[in-house]
């Protein structure tokens, strides 16, 4: 019952992260493309008013007049909209979901003794470290001189997210080291609204219903840092998704293909940002930025691409039938546990992907599939059912050969 409820939870907590980050990413998306489309005001009533730029758009049946004032209006409106709790529900919900499966089970889902042999407390409190130590380290660097320099603060940022993805890659399991590099992220992403961007905002209302003229330097460090949000988007939303995929984190050199993937997802996120200002270059954008982001994907994808290796011994020139016999004890002592219609591998109460492997033709059905999760040590996940090596290449030997025949 306690992990049919763990279930419920899970549906319910992934559910609600993925509406209130949909507000969330919409909203900052919205806001970054509105502050590149405005265009200085025609009226100059507006621009005496302080308005530093409109958009005029056409949306639902209906026209809309967006303006923005350099620093602020002279009277605040007695209706002021917000947008924060998008930001704070989707850490909230993402906390809860890291804690519930990624630490109450991580010995599951993060801990994988060929990787570091880590207790729970352990590993727990190294995440937890990088969860904090990355915030603090960003915003100590964008507190320097490097924050008036983009390009220096990009490369810096990037050795360090390198060695953290590095560092988590050779400390958690594939698929864990991938969500706590996402988790890191997305700390800095709401941390930024939290402790920059919306006390910022709410000095400048203050001092507007204070009678002093507001400090344009809240809005610009408060720019710096949603420029900064809208780039490492891409590269979380990645991780969310990467434990479906086991070629990614499963890999050999799994941090650089993190490295490589959240480059891409920088790069085309530059792109499109840059596009949103192509009225300035003649309706013109290059698309170096986009070109060297589908280039990286398509040389990751290549480096992954499965190949077939020789059968150790003299597997392949064993009869089908006696290899999968082999294999069809492993099965039932290292992948049936989990992947049978009631589990018995406590934690789990239905099949992980809905993927049954208790009967000979369930297992001959996904020969592909299980030759991908034991060629990149996915599976069994954390070797919870102590898989030898020897096994792994039996397996392997019959995916790749018996199968075949």
């Amino acid at each position: 019952m306690t992990d049919y409820i763990i279930d419920w939870l899970s549906l319910l907590g992934r559910w609600f992260h993925f509406i209130v980050g949909i507000a969330w990413i919409g909203s900052s998306f919205y806001f970054v493309w509105l502050d590149n489309h405005l265009r200085p005001p025609e009226d100059p009533e507006l621009a005496r008013k302080g308005v530093g730029g409109e958009l005029w758009a056409v949306h639902g049946g209906g026209f809309y007049n967006a303006h923005k004032y350099r620093v602020a209006p002279h009277h605040l409106p007695a209706h002021l909209h917000w947008f924060y709790w998008e930001a704070y529900s989707t850490f909230l919900s993402g906390l809860f979901l890291l804690c519930l499966i990624y630490f109450a089970q991580a010995q599951i889902y993060l801990i994988d003794p060929s990787v570091a042999a880590l207790s729970k407390p352990a590993a727990i409190t190294i995440a937890v470290s990088f969860l904090v130590g990355g915030w603090l380290v960003y915003d100590g660097l964008c507190r320097t001189a490097l924050a008036r320099n983009g390009a220096a603060l990009g490369g810096v940022l990037f050795i360090l997210f390198s060695a953290a993805a590095w560092g988590l890659c050779h400390l958690f399991s594939g698929r864990g080291a991938f969500i706590q590099f996402g988790a890191m992220l997305g700390t800095i992403m709401v941390a930024n609204v939290f402790f920059v961007i919306i006390p910022g905002q709410r000095e400048m209302v203050r001092a507007k219903r204070e009678g002093r003229e507001p400090d344009p330097q809240h809005g610009i460090r408060g720019k710096l840092r949603s420029v900064h949000n809208t780039y490492f988007t891409l590269p979380v939303l990645f991780t969310m998704i990467s434990h479906h995929y086991a070629m990614t984190f499963g890999a050999a050199y799994n941090w650089l293909v993190l490295i490589a993937i959240c480059m891409a997802g920088v790069l085309i996120r530059v792109y499109f940002v840059s596009r949103h200002k192509a009225h300035e270059r003649g309706g013109r954008t290059s698309p170096v930025a986009a070109v060297l982001g589908v280039a990286i994907l398509a040389v990751v994808a290549f480096v992954l691409a499965p190949t077939r290796t020789n059968a150790p011994g003299n597997a392949a020139a064993e009869p089908e039938a006696l290899q999968f016999a082999r294999v069809l004890a492993i099965v039932a002592q290292r992948c049936e546990p989990c992947h049978a219609a009631r589990p018995t591998q406590p934690g789990f109460v239905a099949p992980p992907g809905n993927v049954l492997l208790d009967s000979p033709e369930h297992i001959r059905i996904r020969a592909a599939q299980i030759r991908q999760q034991i060629a990149t040590r996915a599976m069994p996940i954390g070797n919870l059912t102590g898989i030898t090596e020897v096994e792994r290449a039996t397996m392997l030997a019959w995916a790749e050969h018996g199968a075949a025949q």
